[in-house]
């Protein structure tokens, strides 16, 4: 896997994966930035929701369950030094689909955690990672 970061100006950055896309990375004004972009940190709590989802939706439609959506809300604490590591993570999952069971739901969430989700046990090194879940029937 590569990536490519390239400067713009200020705190401003063009993000490049391997894959080919591109994201643009910017600090807060009082850092110097001019809000135009997501923050790194920001990037890294939202690629571990990605991840995480990734699996959720593999699993429960591996398992041939009716799922139709899937949404995650992260919420997370850093240190207040530097570095400012994540120290707490929170997911509150919402699954929606037909006749979705609880088990079902509750499997794909703790199989992700423990062990596909890359990106949620990497960061699981340096935070408390927490999950709940709830399910919408549609």
């Amino acid at each position: 896997m590569k990536a490519r970061v390239l400067w713009v100006e200020n705190t401003k950055f063009v993000a490049e994966s391997g894959s080919g896309h591109s994201v643009v990375l910017d600090g807060p004004p009082e850092s110097g930035g001019q809000n135009m972009g997501v923050r790194p940190m920001e990037m890294l709590l939202m690629g571990m929701g990605g991840c995480t989802a990734f699996d959720i939706i593999h699993i429960l439609k591996k398992g041939r369950h009716n799922v139709q959506n899937c949404e995650i809300q992260l919420d997370a604490e850093r240190a207040e030094t530097d570095p400012k590591v994540f120290i707490l993570i929170h997911m509150h999952y919402v699954i929606k689909g037909r006749n979705l069971s609880d088990s079902a739901v509750k499997r794909a969430i703790e199989l992700s955690a423990e062990k596909y989700c890359s990106a949620s046990i990497m960061l699981g090194k340096s935070a408390e990672i927490t999950h709940d879940y709830e399910i919408v029937e549609v």
